[in-house]
């Protein structure tokens, strides 16, 4: 089985914009949340979802794993589904078990 997780952030939050470069204990959320995920032996690839520059490369440069994904999703569900098939058609594998993950 082939599972990958994926984690969708985007700084443009109604309720908070920028959330996910929000530092908690001097490191970005989202880098709690990756760092979290990817630890888990049941996972054979975490990845980040994102349409922002500043979260993509902030995941690559901790060698953390990102998709660039388009800005007109509105739901985070949506943001997944495209970074799956961007991910699956690079990779030329199939995951049997996707999970997504709120970082906050």
């Amino acid at each position: 089985m082939k599972i990958l997780a994926l984690i969708p952030a985007r700084m443009g939050s109604g309720r908070f914009p920028g959330k996910p470069m929000a530092k908690i204990l001097g490191k970005p959320m989202i880098g709690h949340v990756y760092e979290r995920v990817s630890v888990s032996p049941f996972l054979n690839l975490t990845a980040v979802a994102t349409c922002d520059r500043e979260i993509y490369e902030y995941i690559e440069s901790i060698g953390g794993r990102a998709v660039m994904t388009g800005s007109h999703h509105e739901r985070a569900s949506d943001r997944c589904a495209e970074a799956l098939e961007l991910l699956e058609n690079e990779m030329s594998i199939t995951f049997d078990i996707v999970v997504m993950i709120q970082g906050d």
